[in-house]
């Protein structure tokens, strides 16, 4: 059986110290259930701005929460990786949850989570008809992630990153299999629509993040499924898109792709911003060998009646885990 690797003495001392608070303690169980900014947390607390985000400072320093902005606003999670993750982890499932004060502190975070849904609702209604007319021109979605599971499989994973992440449903999707995850969207908007969705599944092992889908705001080499999900087809640079996914990826880690095959309605482009009128199967498999990753599996996935859109998912694999395999010369294990 693996041991887990200690703290030193004075690490653990640091962030007892960090912790034992009883502040920052509320604070800790609230960001480990959501990613919440400063006035979020005033809300629930009913403490000022200044106290509150002294406590948060304390927390960031000690590597206890992490803090990522998404334009004016920051938002603060606590750390899910590392040792000091783990302790705090250990810590936080040892205190009693029928507190009447830490039940108080669940009710107004519902509140929280409450005005976000309603928020989301907002937006979903004032651009429902775009989306509708969408959805009628293409294979049901039921249909496209039943097939995307089918694809990618049940085999658990460690990691996983939706990139253009949009209502987080991919997120929702994979839940199943994944032990953590992160969707990346450039639209604030979109992300208060998935915060939303993700609040209404339960799941708190998942973020979403402002961010360019060419410069990601996450570290490379960290996750074991990336999904671009009717995405490419908004951008000036699909290819750029395809190798940041790429780099994010874990040896041997899987990119899903789906997107439109070639089509010819231009009306896309004048009234919902597609820059590509869909993308062919060579087009794809070019550019994923260009970014390192080899292709496993293709399917079309075509419109039932009055349909026009077909829908194409492309599965690849980072071809570093060939490499990283042991090799037999003439017999002999290298």
């Amino acid at each position: 059986m693996l041991t887990r690797p200690k703290l030193a003495l004075d690490e653990t001392v640091n962030l007892l110290r960090a912790a034992g608070e009883q502040t920052r303690l509320r604070l800790l169980l609230l960001l480990s259930a959501a990613d919440l900014t400063v006035t979020d947390l005033i809300e629930i607390l009913g403490q000022s701005q200044p106290r509150i985000s002294r406590h948060l400072r304390l927390l960031t320093e000690a590597g206890l929460l992490e803090r990522y902005q998404e334009g004016a606003w920051a938002f603060f999670r606590a750390t899910e990786e590392g040792l000091a993750a783990a302790m705090v982890h250990d810590l936080l499932e040892s205190v009693d949850a029928g507190d009447p004060q830490l039940a108080r502190d669940r009710e107004r975070l519902e509140a929280v989570r409450k005005r976000r849904s309603e928020q989301a609702a907002a937006y979903f209604a004032k651009n429902a008809g775009a989306w509708d007319e969408l959805r009628s021109l293409h294979v049901d979605e039921s249909r496209v992630e039943a097939a995307m599971r089918a694809m990618v499989g049940d085999r658990p994973i460690q990691a996983m990153l939706d990139l253009g992440t949009g209502t987080g449903r991919l997120l929702e999707l994979f839940a199943p299999i994944y032990q953590r995850a992160v969707g990346v969207d450039a639209s604030r908007e979109m992300l208060q629509v998935a915060r939303a969705n993700l609040d209404k599944a339960d799941l708190s092992r998942v973020q979403v993040r402002q961010g360019d889908i060419y410069l990601l705001p996450t570290p490379g080499g960290q996750f074991d499924l990336a999904t671009l999900h009717q995405v490419l087809h908004f951008l000036d640079d699909p290819a750029a898109a395809v190798r940041e996914a790429a780099r994010a990826l874990t040896p041997g880690g899987r990119l899903l792709i789906a997107d439109f095959a070639p089509h010819t309605l231009d009306f896309l482009r004048d009234e919902h911003q597609h820059r590509r009128l869909g993308f062919s199967h060579e087009q794809l498999r070019g550019w994923l060998e260009e970014a390192g990753l080899d292709l496993l599996d293709v399917k079309d996935l075509h419109p039932g009646a009055g349909g026009k859109l077909t829908v194409t998912l492309w599965l690849a694999r980072d071809r570093r885990m060939l490499v990283a395999q042991p090799q037999l010369n003439d017999g002999v294990l290298a």
